[in-house]
């Protein structure tokens, strides 16, 4: 299995149209965030990882995603194992609770089964005025 694609977002959709095909649409994909208010301050932001599922795989793994800050410590982590029928795409939705003490970069590292890691960073930066 690989990953298509990992982002953080606001919100997705999924959508049927003709063929039999669905459609996922992302909106508010960001790489930073303004702070609510001044840090430290916990988020709890979605993260969309995209997947495809090889015809002749078995459709079963583990994702893992790992949390680290600048310093390459790990602040959070997710395990999860899922299914996908060989052939076929799937999306899982991580949804990490990130402290930020500072107005900073947390960078969310995932993988498929002990495979290479995709890595999306989030930066919080200051509120606008």
């Amino acid at each position: 299995m690989d990953i298509v694609s990992a982002l953080f977002v606001e919100n997705i959709n999924l959508r049927q149209v003709p063929g039999p095909s669905t459609r996922i649409d992302l909106s508010g994909i960001m790489f930073s965030l303004p702070a609510p208010n001044p840090p430290p301050v916990t988020i709890a932001p979605h993260l969309v990882v995209l997947v495809r599922c090889r015809p002749n795989e078995p459709g079963q793994a583990v994702l893992e995603v790992s949390f680290k800050d600048e310093a390459g410590e790990e602040v959070a982590r997710n395990a999860s194992p899922f299914t996908v029928d060989p052939g076929k795409f799937t999306y899982r939705l991580v949804r990490g609770e990130l402290t930020f003490p500072d107005y900073t970069t947390i960078e969310a590292h995932c993988r498929i089964d002990r495979g290479d890691w995709t890595v999306v960073p989030l930066t919080l930066i200051p509120p606008a005025d």
